[in-house]
Formats: structure tokens, C-alpha cells, sequence
């Protein structure tokens, strides 16, 4: 499978281990490069981001409606096996899904999921969906697509960024989405859940957004539960921690992690 990945380096290699981010539903490998990989390069972080199968400019555009979420996770484990070292895997919602599948059966010096799909799934957040919008949730099942529920800028906006996020740049990231997998949004309703239990015990960051209305704040304290961490929140940033007007708060708190679990630091007390 040709995959897409994107990459900015740091100037000088201090041997932490790369940074492998892995985006959400309808994105691609772009939404990491627009501000979180440049960013973390210039901290000092081998930065990377992959367009899953069927997303950016990866292969399988054609059979994405019945890509699986362990599709995913053999993409993830592709492109993490062509880097010098061992990532930390970093995930946005539907991402977070795959990376905490991806840790089932793969090693990680550190992992981080970012607005994640929880353990429990998605169920509660396609309630809401069907409260605020029956019709779009009709059209979506009847075409066997998730596109009907972004394929407007308002709705990118309601479900993905904070009002203030400027005209231009939502239009921008707009149009820069695309159609979802259906199986793929089954799985994570029902079929291949994040299973904690299974899930190998690294450095694990669990942050979320207070005003993600995609998955609620009492929604992320759940899924630290599940990992017996404590959750990072995020005041005033929407689900697109990565994209949104605060992006940086949410980039600060990742890095301020990593320094400790992955950084200088780590390697000092080790």
C-alpha cells in the first residue's frame, strides 16, 4: 500500500524518538503539517504524519467505504517500521481509535490520543447527531457515506472548530475533507472498539478539548479512566485540537509531556 507521509525534521538529531501523528475521519496526513509538525520539529522532535489508506494522496481511495479500523492500524504499523526508531504514536479521534488498537499488538516508547474515540465508541456521540440532525444521519446511512455530515463549511464548523476560527481558514480546511470509511465508522460503533485490557502499558497521554462537541469532556475523563491516567482539558479549543484558533495550548501541553516522557528529562532520570 502506498501511503503518504509527510515530514519536518529538526536541525539537529538528539536521538528522541520520532513523532508518528495519525489522523481522524475525513482528514489527512495535512491537517498535522499545518501547525503541529512544524511546530515540533523546531522543538526538537523527528516529526511525521501518514494519510491512512484512502485519504491525502494514499492509495485506496476506491475501496475506502470498506476499509476496516485495522486497515488503519497496519497502515500505521507500515509507516512505523520505515522510521529510524521506534515512534510515539500520536492520534486524533478516529486516529486515537487506530492507535490505541495499533498498541494491541505493537510497542510504542510513549503514546498520546488527542479528542479520541473512547473505548465505549461512538454510540453517544451518534445519538447527539441524530437529536441535532435526523436527516443527515438518514442521508448518511442511505448512501452507505459519512460525507453528508461535513460537506458544508458550517458543518465543519459545528462539529470540528470554535466559532472565532477566521472565515478563510475554515473554508480552507472545508475543502480539504473528504468522504469516511462506513465500515469503518461500524467498527468504531460497535465492532473494533479500543479494548484497554489488551492495550500494552506505555507513557500514555490522554488530552482532550472542553468545547469538542464531537466527544464531550466527561467522555475523555472516561477513556483516562479506562488507562488510569489523568486527562489533560483544554479550555476554549474545539474537537480539531490540531487545526483550531488555540491549537497552540493544545501542541504546549503535548510537548510539556513528552518532555517529561520521551524528552531530555526521561533520559536524565533514566
Amino acid at each position: 500500500m502506498r501511503l503518504e507521509v509527510l515530514s519536518r525534521l529538526p536541525q539537529h538529531d538528539d536521538g528522541r524518538p520520532p513523532l508518528l501523528f495519525v489522523h481522524g475521519a475525513w482528514h489527512g496526513a495535512w491537517c498535522w503539517d499545518e501547525h503541529f509538525l512544524p511546530y515540533f520539529a523546531e522543538h526538537g522532535w523527528p516529526a511525521y504524519a501518514l494519510s491512512l489508506r484512502g485519504h491525502g494522496n494514499s492509495e485506496g481511495r476506491d475501496k475506502l467505504r470498506w476499509t476496516r479500523i485495522d486497515d488503519y492500524v497496519d497502515d500505521v504499523a507500515q509507516v512505523a517500521d520505515t522510521l529510524p526508531r521506534r515512534p510515539v504514536v500520536i492520534g486524533h479521534s478516529m486516529g486515537g481509535c487506530v492507535v490505541q488498537r495499533y498498541l494491541e499488538d505493537h510497542d510504542a516508547p510513549a503514546a498520546a490520543i488527542l479528542a479520541s474515540v473512547p473505548p465505549a465508541g461512538v454510540l453517544p456521540t451518534v445519538l447527539r447527531l441524530i437529536r441535532r440532525h435526523p436527516l443527515t444521519f438518514l442521508q448518511m446511512n442511505l448512501r452507505l457515506s459519512l460525507w453528508p455530515m461535513v460537506d458544508a463549511p458550517h458543518k465543519a464548523r459545528e462539529h470540528f472548530f470554535s466559532p472565532d476560527l477566521p472565515a478563510a481558514d475554515l473554508d480552507r480546511y472545508a475543502a480539504k475533507l473528504q468522504d469516511e470509511s462506513y465500515l469503518g465508522f461500524l467498527d468504531m460503533l460497535a465492532f473494533a472498539r479500543p479494548r484497554p485490557a489488551r492495550v500494552r502499558r506505555v507513557p500514555l497521554l490522554v488530552l482532550g478539548a472542553e468545547q469538542d462537541t464531537v466527544f464531550l469532556s466527561q467522555q475523555v475523563r472516561d477513556t483516562a479512566r479506562a488507562y488510569d491516567v489523568e486527562p489533560q482539558l483544554i479550555d476554549g479549543l474545539a474537537h480539531d485540537v490540531m487545526l483550531d484558533t488555540r491549537w497552540r495550548e493544545a501542541a504546549d501541553g503535548l510537548r510539556a509531556w513528552l518532555d517529561v516522557h520521551t524528552g531530555p528529562a526521561s533520559a536524565a532520570r533514566s
